[in-house]
């Protein structure tokens, strides 16, 4: 085999090669964030109903709890789009009259939008919820 008809080899095969490895490496990445963001909305719910159940007088309304859970959405997640946390997104709801032994629900649907493959996976892995149940003190 002569090695002048090998000349640019290495160039398409890079060419052929390189867009998998790039996306395959986007992807990885893509994918981490949506995780990290899952955690993140697991939080925002957490610090929302620990939020509403604390004994303060007066009680905590629900827009205080909404909003409790949006500012911690806000501060950490991690989005490229302009797709945020907004009330329609977030559930509250008691179990008897909101004193000692009651429990608090929250409920949180966040919509992640991926990058790369936005039309196969969006609707498959990135409807992103979060459900947290704690015990008035």
């Amino acid at each position: 085999m002569n090695l002048k008809n090998q000349k640019g080899a290495a160039v398409v095969e890079f060419a052929i090669i390189g867009v998998l490895l790039f996306w395959l490496l986007f992807g990885i990445i893509e994918f981490s964030i949506c995780l990290y963001d899952k955690q993140m909305i697991t939080n925002a719910s957490r610090e929302g109903a620990r939020y509403g159940i604390l004994a303060d007088s007066p009680k905590k309304t629900i827009p205080e709890i909404k909003q409790k859970v949006k500012d911690y959405a806000r501060q950490y997640l991690v989005t490229f789009s302009s797709n945020k946390l907004e009330d329609v997104n977030i559930d509250i709801s008691w179990t008897g009259t909101q004193t000692y032994n009651d429990y608090l629900t929250v409920k949180v649907n966040y919509q992640y939008n991926f990058l790369v493959l936005p039309r196969f996976v969006d609707g498959l892995l990135g409807n992103i919820k979060a459900t947290t149940v704690m015990k008035y003190e």
